[in-house]
């Protein structure tokens, strides 16, 4: 599968070699043909990938933009909807598997002694601490990626530096139980905000990075990451009337 790209910010051959350097390290990119006279990008990739993860490899002074010139076949379409396709649940792995553990994790926590409501504030206490660790892995990045969707990040830009910071504080909060009915109404304001963030971004087809595990690990917005904020968002408003 072929994608040709406009980009801006090149001025040499050194550019050339710099565009060159950095797009190569994404996997699944074959082969990269960069024209500095028609300012083009186009590779040659073995998945679908979005322009969001090319352009956060580069440096800030190269911007990336669909190019108008390209239309795609329709072999080429066809291959790019089975690949989509076959790569959403490889894509969400990292997800899928991080849920499973924190679940694990909370069940072994309480298996001699089963109470529903520890489980579910344990549930939530580690699921803010491990995923603001991602977040904070790549803290340069995540703010950029997180205001794409999330409408409170995209009126305040310093919400989404401290966003990981409030997920710390609000998973321990859960953990120790300390002042459990303030950390319960932020929660639901926070994970609110940022659902509507995700429904609309899901309902206008925006193909956009999901930032639920920051930027390290590449995560597409699907419908997964809708029903893990509508599962945490069930479970803050199950605690609150409890």
């Amino acid at each position: 599968m072929t994608n040709r790209y406009y980009i801006k910010g090149m001025t040499c051959s050194g550019c050339v070699a710099s565009v060159k350097k950095y797009l190569s390290q994404i996997d699944g990119v074959s082969t990269i043909e960069v024209s500095l006279e028609n300012k083009e990008v186009t590779l040659s990739l073995n998945k679908v990938i979005d322009i969001d993860v090319l352009q956060n490899v580069l440096p800030k002074k190269y911007i990336l933009s669909q190019s108008k010139t390209h239309k795609p076949s329709l072999d080429e379409t066809i291959f790019s909807k089975n690949l989509e396709e076959q790569s959403k649940l490889k894509q969400l792995q990292p997800l899928l598997i991080i849920l499973l553990y924190i679940s694990g994790t909370t069940v072994l926590l309480h298996y001699k002694n089963w109470n529903t409501s520890a489980m579910t504030l344990d549930f939530m206490g580690l699921f803010f601490i491990v995923f603001s660790f991602f977040k904070i892995l790549d803290l340069k990045n995540f703010p950029t990626t997180f205001r794409k969707y999330d409408p409170l990040a995209k009126r305040i830009q310093f919400y989404g530096w401290v966003y990981p910071f409030l997920e710390v504080a609000l998973g321990l909060m859960f953990l120790l139980r300390f002042e459990l009915t303030i950390a319960l109404y932020i929660t639901l304001v926070v994970l609110g905000v940022t659902t509507i963030g995700v429904t609309k971004a899901l309902f206008y087809k925006k193909s956009i990075q999901c930032a639920c595990l920051g930027t390290a690990l590449k995560l597409p917005m699907t419908e997964a990451t809708f029903i893990e904020n509508f599962i945490m968002l069930l479970m803050t408003v199950k605690m609150i009337f409890q």
